[in-house]
């Protein structure tokens, strides 16, 4: 009896808890401007190998930085982010200046001239949320 009423009552707790789970894990897309930025001082700072959470950037990572706004939309340090036109997944490891909005940059390494070339474009992101 004991266990019949355990394995109800586990049951009934998945249950209340699952369309929960379900909600916070939709895929959400949002229209941004993208531009390129390098682990350069002249483009960051004093120390432009560390980002803005304190990751340590490498060249060859897939990283890029949000405007802050885009924190208030469920994008945060450490989400995985698909960018229309480039392949594989992009991980959130800094942010932008307070002054941007609607706006990721994307890390380009030491590559000048790829930060370059890539310019600014509209992208598609998508992420979980």
């Amino acid at each position: 009896m004991k266990n019949t009423f355990f394995v109800v009552l586990l049951a009934l707790a998945s249950l209340l808890t699952a369309p929960h789970a379900l909600a916070s894990k939709q895929t959400k897309t949002l229209t941004v401007t993208a531009t390129a930025y390098n682990s350069v001082r002249a483009q960051t700072n004093a120390n432009p190998s560390i980002a803005a959470w304190g990751d340590r950037l490498k060249p060859g990572m897939k990283v890029i930085a949000v405007s802050r706004d885009l924190l208030n939309m469920g994008i945060k340090h450490g989400t995985k982010v698909k960018i229309s036109g480039l392949p594989g997944e992009y991980v959130v490891l800094d942010k932008m200046n307070k002054r941007w909005s609607r706006k990721i940059d994307i890390y380009m390494g030491k590559d000048i001239q790829a930060a370059k070339n890539w310019g600014r474009r509209k992208v598609t992101i998508t992420w979980v949320g």
